[in-house]
């Protein structure tokens, strides 16, 4: 029997997750976005933890060129710089939902 390429079996956990997520996240009822939020925000963590590994330990091309960055690396630098926008706009976004729920001081009172 012939083993499957791992590309075809890394697109389809691709695709598989990409519904799974959609479903997920459209199916949470709105007093439990905020937490959904900060629960994303802390995976965008571990993909930056992620990408920073693979930018130390990734092998440099051999290609004779002193400081080009091999492709894995370049791949590193693109995750992290996308999961850090995420990470950011993900707290603004929790906070002004935070900032919904808070008492405000009534009008006239010092």
């Amino acid at each position: 029997m012939r083993m499957a390429d791992p590309t075809i079996i890394n697109i389809t956990i691709f695709v598989l997750a990409v519904f799974v997520g959609y479903y997920v996240v459209w199916s949470v009822t709105p007093a439990l976005h905020t937490p959904l939020m900060s629960v994303t925000n802390a995976i965008s963590g571990i993909i930056v933890v992620g990408a920073l590994i693979a930018l130390g330990i990734a092998p440099h091309e051999q290609d004779g060129a002193t400081g080009s960055l091999s492709t894995a690396q370049w791949l590193g630098v693109a995750a992290t710089g996308l999961a850090a926008v995420n990470i950011f706009g993900g707290f603004i976004v929790t906070q002004r939902m935070l900032g919904m729920f808070r008492r405000r001081e009534p009008r006239g009172r010092s």
